[in-house]
């Protein structure tokens, strides 16, 4: 059995997770689960916390507590707290799915100096449709080329405390591999004012923050004439966390490297 742990495990994504887990026709389970040390949820039953029967898996304030509990850990919570996560990961050789947004680069070099040592699965979003999406725009890049303007739309709920999303800026930075560009060169974050005409060369952002919008994403290619757009909406968390969970099954028996949702889906 593979034994998993959830890190946030009393937020909505971290209940999501138990769900998808729980729902699995895989072998696994979780079996140990954190929530911060001043949370309502903390020393409540995973069972009862997910809205179910308890199943005798208590949360506790540090995954430093249960590590001798779990195979592989999923973390979708804040930059800093994976950060702990991924030391503590790497010091008791358990592998990690990791979908927190929002690291810069120098942490981003953590986490591939780190999966020298230990198999992690890092990715901007778990979804297989969004990840589809990546490949479909590397073959609109490719094909367009340097014809079209490049516009990135994205939409999340009002608590999502990064922006641009991880995803679009991934999108953006599958885009500019294709196209030979560097994406901190031609990001354009806002646009305000009178300016000179658009730059073809850069891409655009454009970033929404409202209600519970779980996460809308569409890249827009436009020429004269004609525009091409390849648009993902997620209507429910369970598409990530389905994803985490196909994941964290597949990093079974892996040896240490960073890997991405495309490796996992073999894309």
């Amino acid at each position: 059995m593979i034994r998993v742990a959830i890190a946030g495990a009393a937020g909505r994504m971290g209940r999501t997770l138990i769900d998808a887990v729980n729902q699995s026709s895989e072998n696994l389970a979780v079996t140990a689960a954190s929530v911060l040390h001043d949370d309502p949820a903390l020393g409540i039953d995973i069972g009862v916390l997910s809205g179910a029967a308890r199943v005798g898996i208590e949360t506790v304030a540090s995954l430093a507590q249960v590590t001798e509990q779990f195979d592989v850990l999923i973390d979708f919570t804040e930059p800093q707290a994976s950060l702990q996560h991924l030391a503590l990961c790497q010091s008791h050789g358990k592998a990690m799915v990791l979908g927190t947004t929002g690291f810069s680069v120098d942490e981003k070099q953590q986490i591939a100096a780190v999966a020298e040592n230990i198999p992690i699965v890092f990715a901007p979003n778990m979804s297989v449709g969004v990840n589809l999406c990546l490949k479909l725009l590397e073959q609109a890049a490719t094909t367009l080329g340097e014809e079209v303007d490049i516009e990135i739309m994205e939409a999340h709920h009002r608590h999502k405390k990064d922006a641009p999303s991880g995803t679009a800026l991934k999108m953006g930075e599958v885009i500019a591999d294709v196209l030979g560009r560097e994406l901190d060169d031609v990001a354009v974050y806002g646009r305000e004012g009178t300016g000179a005409e658009r730059d073809r060369k850069t891409i655009g952002f454009a970033t929404v923050r409202a209600g519970d919008i779980v996460g809308d994403h569409t890249v827009v290619f436009a020429s004269p004439g004609e525009r091409v757009e390849i648009t993902h909406k997620a209507s429910s968390r369970m598409t990530f966390a389905s994803g985490a969970v196909r994941a964290a099954i597949w990093l079974q028996d892996k040896k240490a490297g960073l890997y991405s949702m495309t490796d996992v889906l073999s894309l």
